[in-house]
């Protein structure tokens, strides 16, 4: 595994014209938003507010899925480690593990692939038991992004959200006002990272940099996935090629490879801010 960090030599940037295509898109959204995109070959790249701190939610499960490999790697678990799912005390969520009613028992392999396949939240918690925010937030500052970084759960984000809200539930998340007040919108407060620093870790596991690739591993499949290389950090499945996730119904933000037949394989780390609390949007 050789040192990402020594590859993060900026290429040439795109036109300024090209960015001020960009910055207009947001704004005829109706969004704030941020943008990073490089090409893994030549390095060149757009950005539109790149080293902005963002919320991250679900794109997070990224760095546990390379910090639960790099683990493995170390000898400190093995993938094919059962772990318990009770029946009750589930994180919330409407995929995979959180949506099932029974007890369940599953390997950290396959709570992996249920983590980035369908975003499950239950999934990637228990993880999280297994692994550490600790482990993880060494894995991204290894990687050598400086600007990400974990201080929640998946649980935890969630009931933040419940708590900010108040007593008004979910109905009290199409006032600004209550949405302005949220840990989950705020990256000071909860966990975080910026477009760069996502096509950076997208770029390290592209490039067999952030795990040991595996002899024979599960390539990602699906309309946006394509032969090349993989990493043992891909071996969870499709949705490792393209994350993307949405907080609060205001913020929605995504990472992933953008691969064209007969053209370079670009990576696209963007998030985007509804200026209405009740309105979600996701320019690409």
């Amino acid at each position: 595994m050789t040192d990402p960090r020594t590859r993060h030599h900026p290429g040439p940037y795109a036109h300024p014209q090209a960015r001020d295509r960009i910055r207009a898109a947001f704004a005829e959204a109706g969004v704030t938003g941020r943008l990073h995109a490089v090409d893994i070959d030549s390095g060149a790249q757009i950005d539109a507010g790149a080293d902005r701190p963002v919320v991250t939610a679900s794109v997070h499960k990224l760095c546990l899925l390379v910090a639960l490999h790099q683990q493995a790697e170390a000898g400190r678990l093995v993938l094919t480690e059962q772990t318990e799912c009770p029946r009750d005390g589930r994180t919330a969520g409407p995929t995979g593990l959180a949506a099932m009613l029974d007890a369940a028992r599953v390997s950290l392999r396959d709570a992996a692939y249920l983590m980035v396949a369908v975003s499950d939240n239950t999934a990637a918690d228990l993880l999280l038991e297994r692994v550490g925010l600790d482990a993880v937030n060494d894995t991204t500052r290894r990687l050598g992004l400086t600007r990400t970084h974990a201080t929640r759960t998946f649980r935890e984000f969630l009931a933040t959200i419940r708590e900010d809200a108040g007593n008004g539930g979910p109905r009290a998340l199409a006032d600004p006002q209550v949405v302005a007040r949220l840990r989950a919108v705020d990256p000071a407060r909860t966990n975080r990272s910026t477009s760069r620093d996502m096509t950076r870790l997208l770029g390290a596991i592209w490039r067999d940099e952030a795990c040991t690739p595996e002899p024979t591993p599960r390539r990602p499949e699906g309309p946006d996935c394509d032969a090349g290389p993989t990493t043992r950090a891909y071996d969870a499945g499709p949705a490792a090629s393209s994350r993307a996730s949405s907080a609060a119904a205001t913020c929605r933000r995504s990472c992933g490879p953008v691969l064209i037949p007969s053209a370079p394989t670009v990576f696209r780390s963007s998030a985007t801010r509804t200026q209405a609390a009740s309105t979600m949007a996701a320019p690409v």
